[in-house]
Formats: structure tokens, sequence, C-alpha cells
């Protein structure tokens, strides 16, 4: 990890090397966190925050979900945000708020824990790799299945629940592939360990629902926004694991991942076994907004 020169915490722009919990908090034994991942990009407009007020809304969200009250007010957040990036002195960056609970309670209740805030940034390439978006990934589908409705609400997006992620990811990278798809409870195609996915055959765009255990994605609901402009048919749908093998192209999306083509799935080769012509379509569309910093969705916060 690139390290920055400060970092937000609780109110106060600290040094990176300061910003430190206690062992006993009780985010570290229970999981009990709550974040988000922005991107800011250096656009040639100038510096643009992409889904500023989307992501601090889903961070209040996930934290209402799980009971967490947040000492800070949606609009102070995304001030302290544009003040950490300044005094990092960012161009473009990764952004990582983070709320959790700290110490004064240890157990399964939490109440009695104080509920602390920070905010990071620092510079962080390309998250699968730097010719993925290109050339696509080999991916595989995951042993593991995406948490099961009424056991970890996935709209949150909160740290417990990326242990399943991990477990996903692990299992992907040791048997040599980018990333792991996960299936849901009923064995439908759910989502990666950190991306949504999109399925193209016949020129329709198929991809899962947003009750399927996953996190709807602003990448996601972006890309279709944008298929639609151009004429595409997108179906929110149940896709069998079947169909990700006879897809003619496939496609992850998120705030990290961007739009990455996908070139094979447990080594089923997806079309010519490069980005797709309807995944570039896409990917030149939303990149074209974060690169020349022409906007008409009102997606970009300029700092």
């Amino acid at each position: 990890m690139n390290k920055s020169a400060k970092i937000w915490m609780n109110g106060e722009l600290i040094d990176w090397n300061d910003a430190k919990i206690h062992i006993m908090s009780h985010v570290v034994h229970y999981g009990s966190s709550t974040f988000e991942g922005i991107r800011c990009y250096e656009t040639a407009k100038g510096s643009a925050i992409l889904f500023l007020d989307e992501h601090i809304r889903r961070l209040s969200d996930s934290s209402k979900i799980y009971r967490i009250e947040i000492p800070y007010s949606e609009t102070e957040l995304k001030e302290a945000t544009i003040a950490t990036i300044r005094a990092n002195g960012h161009k473009a960056c990764y952004i990582r708020p983070l709320v959790y609970r700290s110490v004064g309670a240890l157990g399964v209740n939490p109440y009695r824990a104080a509920i602390e805030v920070a905010i990071a940034t620092w510079e962080w390439g390309a998250y699968l790799g730097e010719d993925v978006l290109e050339n696509g990934v080999d991916v595989r589908v995951s042993s593991w299945n995406r948490m099961a409705p009424n056991t970890l609400p996935s709209w949150a997006k909160a740290g417990g629940n990326y242990l399943n992620s991990q477990l996903i990811k692990m299992e992907a990278l040791a048997d040599n592939y980018a990333e792991g798809i996960a299936l849901d409870v009923n064995g439908y195609v759910s989502e990666g360990s950190g991306e949504n996915i999109f399925v193209i055959r016949d020129g329709v765009i198929y991809t899962p629902m947003s009750g399927q255990s996953i996190l709807p994605g602003f990448t996601r609901g972006a890309i279709m926004r944008i298929a639609k402009e151009l004429g595409y048919e997108v179906r929110e749908t149940l896709i069998p694991r079947e169909a990700l093998y006879v897809a003619d192209e496939i496609f992850l999306t998120g705030t990290a991942a961007e739009i990455t083509p996908v070139r094979s799935v447990d080594k089923y080769p997806i079309g010519n076994e490069k980005r797709g012509p309807i995944t570039e379509e896409l990917q030149h569309n939303y990149l074209r907004v974060v690169q020349t910093g022409e906007d008409p969705y009102n997606w970009l916060t300029f700092i």
C-alpha cells in the first residue's frame, strides 16, 4: 500500500502512522464496521470524486442497518473527504471512509462501544492488474456461496460481510484465477468477491437481481443506464451457472474494477478470449466521463 501523509480521524487530520485503534476495539473482534471504496480521478477538467454523494449515503444506510449512529452528518463526511484529498495533494486516488465500533464493549452486544470514523486516501493502480481493461481476466465459479437472505444484509457494505468475499478471493488466487464468481443460496449467479457481473448473449445484457445477495453497485447502475441509452436491452434476472459458459461476453463492474472483461470462466473460453465489442463500447462511454470530466449525469464532484 502506498502511504499518504494524512488520515482524517474523528474530526482531525493526523499523520498516517498515528492513525491507530486499541486492540480491544469491538471492530477487531466482531467485524463491526461499515465502509466505502470511492475513486477520485484526474480528469481533463481537474480532479473529481466519482459518486461521492451516493457513496456517503450508502455509508449512512449501511450504518443504519447495523444500528451504528455516525457522529457526523453526510455533509461533514463529504467535506472531510475533500479535505483529506487536498491535505495529501492527490490528483487521483482511492478513498476509504470507515465507521467502526471502538472500545467500551466486548461481547455480541455492541451498544456501549464508542463509534469512530476515519477517512484514508492513497494512490492505487488497477485493481485486477494494469492490462485487464483490454485483455480481460480468468475467473472461476467459487465453491463458496453468497450469504443467504435474512442471514447477513448484503445491501450493507459492512466489514464482517467481507469475510465471505475473502474466502471467494483467496480460493480463486490459490487456483491461479484473478477472481471468483459466487452463486447465491439457490445456485444462481450472484457476484464476484468485490464486483457485480454482467453476461451478454445475442446482444442482450443480463445481470443478477438486487435481491440475490449482491451489493447493488454504483458502477453497475451507471453501466445499466449507459447500456439502455445506447439501445441495448438490459435484463435483471436469474442467471444459471451454465449461462456463464455459453456467454458471448462477460464483464465485471465496481469502483475499483471499473469495467473488467472476463476472458474465461472455469477454463471455458468466453467469446474470443478478449474484450468483446459491447463490453468495449460500454467501457468507453463510462471511462470517457472520468477521463474527460464531461459529465451529463452529475456523477462527479470536482475538488
